[in-house]
């Protein structure tokens, strides 16, 4: 990549066949992939080498996925720990090595500042200079913007408003109360952390995933993956759009269960849906126990599928019973209002979500929500492709492990596209 700057100059444009936008984990697999296939190519980033690792994470952050599952193409764990729980430190070092071991050709500190369609494929607009290819990947993620609702405007100016990319450790926050809005694995999470710190939390809870961390003596990412839940695909399930907005589970690193009732073992209060402000109170939804039951009934029907897949494996002698979690438990009458200025919550952290940033995208690819429209990674414009949302093409898609196929799948698409031996590209978009 040196030898491309250097013949044509930071004044000119430069020419490769793909841009790969972002050097995380879904990035360097695909780049991996189309050095395989012998596409060259170039990744544009914005700072360093996971940079979102090593820069948008709280302090305490691990690895929701067991070191086993630390797997990209060609390369995977090889330390003494495989049930152990990676840092975001240590996996942004394995990313980096992993970065080397490819010689993935990465170019950092360079921020996209638009892409557009050409009559030949793309034109990439950068802080330093621009760039033509054929083909391009967008592999920025789907968190790169916190989503806050509208509803934080309306608190009073005494409340500190804070979102997960802001929080690093409780030290930052006031001594007061906190209020966590979100209750998926990163509103768990930090409520958890914060609990601990001293300070009262109150988590108002929405539509959740809930899983035990291990069932009958192993890991629940083991089961998953073993009885092909992970690798579900997106065109085998009714209503994949539902599927890809689900919360994340409630899950944490460790051999621990993160769920409501362990939270409120340890003081956690949990009320309803934030619903609006008015009067300066905060307003709850009286609907909490009936998402829960909601949540408790998914839960075991997943773990029923467990025991059903076990049972035909005929390994069920070495596994301890099947059991069922105790329910939910929540107060006869949660509470449905908060007066947020009585000094009883001094933050409101807002753990409602993410989504991903195309505003330098100028292509009419996006929906009126402004999500890409693509088909299992394959964007409704020729040659344009992304990587790392949720459940694109399985339900692993944005988990560390799940980018590997994601990556082959879409490299042998783009193979057959830049070669014209594609019969028919498939599209179907809702």
């Amino acid at each position: 990549m040196k030898n491309v700057m250097q013949l044509h100059g930071a004044g000119a444009s430069r020419f490769v066949t793909t841009v790969i936008i972002g050097a995380g984990q879904a990035g360097l697999a695909m780049s991996r992939c189309l050095a395989d296939a012998s596409i060259d190519h170039v990744i544009l980033e914005r700072g360093e080498v996971a940079n979102s690792w090593r820069k948008e994470r709280w302090d305490s952050l691990k690895l929701l996925s067991q070191n086993w599952q630390t797997r990209l193409p060609g390369y995977s764990y090889k330390g003494d720990s495989p049930s152990g729980f990676m840092t975001a430190k240590e996996f942004t070092n394995y990313l980096d090595g992993y970065s080397d071991s490819i010689t993935a050709p990465v170019h950092t500190g360079v921020n996209v500042k638009q892409v557009s369609q050409t009559q030949n494929g793309y034109r990439v607009v950068t802080s330093e200079g621009e760039w033509q290819c054929r083909t391009l990947v967008i592999a920025t993620g789907a968190c790169n913007i916190p989503v806050v609702p509208k509803i934080s405007q309306a608190l009073p100016d005494s409340i500190e408003s804070i979102n997960p990319y802001q929080y690093r450790n409780p030290d930052q926050l006031r001594s007061g109360g906190v209020l966590v809005v979100g209750a998926s694995a990163t509103g768990m999470q930090l409520a958890a952390e914060i609990q601990r710190s001293g300070r009262q939390v109150t988590v108002a809870t929405g539509e959740h995933v809930r899983m035990p961390r291990n069932y009958r003596g192993r890991d629940i990412q083991w089961w998953m993956e073993n009885s092909g839940v992970l690798g579900n695909r997106y065109d085998e399930v009714d209503d994949v759009n539902r599927v890809r907005n689900l919360p994340s589970a409630q899950l944490v690193a460790g051999d621990k269960d993160l769920d409501i009732n362990t939270l409120q073992k340890g003081g956690v209060e949990f009320v309803g849906r934030f619903s609006f402000v008015h009067n300066n109170k905060a307003q709850f939804s009286g609907s909490v126990a009936n998402v829960c039951k909601l949540s408790d009934l998914k839960m075991r029907r997943l773990l029923r599928f467990i025991d059903d897949w076990a049972e035909q494996q005929d390994f069920t002698a070495d596994l301890p019973a099947p059991y069922k979690p105790e329910d939910t438990f929540l107060p006869a009458s949660p509470k449905l209002e908060m007066d947020l200025k009585s000094g009883e919550i001094e933050t409101v952290l807002w753990a409602t979500g993410f989504k991903p940033d195309y505003s330098w995208l100028k292509a009419p690819v996006l929906d009126h929500k402004g999500m890409l429209k693509h088909d299992g990674g394959v964007v409704q414009s020729p040659g344009l492709y992304v990587m790392g949302l949720p459940f694109m093409r399985r339900r692993k898609s944005q988990f560390i492990d799940g980018v590997a196929d994601d990556a082959r799948d879409l490299a042998a698409h783009m193979e057959a596209y830049l070669h014209g031996n594609l019969q028919r590209r498939a599209i179907s978009v809702a």
